[in-house]
């Protein structure tokens, strides 16, 4: 499935340090959420849907993903 991210309105956490090593996020329509790699944004994003996009943040935030 494609998903037009022309328009996406990309920000970095506001844990994000200084530095260019970072992914950026975009909210989008349908609760989808976006994620690229802020050193190449005109390179691939992965794009969540709104369940999975919780069970990722879950998993970070709980250590299940490193």
């Amino acid at each position: 499935m494609s998903f037009d991210l022309v328009d996406a309105h990309w920000f970095k956490s506001t844990r994000s340090g200084a530095g260019k090593d970072c992914v950026e996020v975009a909210f989008l329509s349908g609760g989808r959420v976006g994620m690229r790699d802020s050193k190449n944004p005109a390179g691939p994003a992965l794009v969540f849907d709104a369940a999975s996009w919780d069970a990722f943040t879950h998993g970070i935030d709980t250590g299940d993903i490193a």
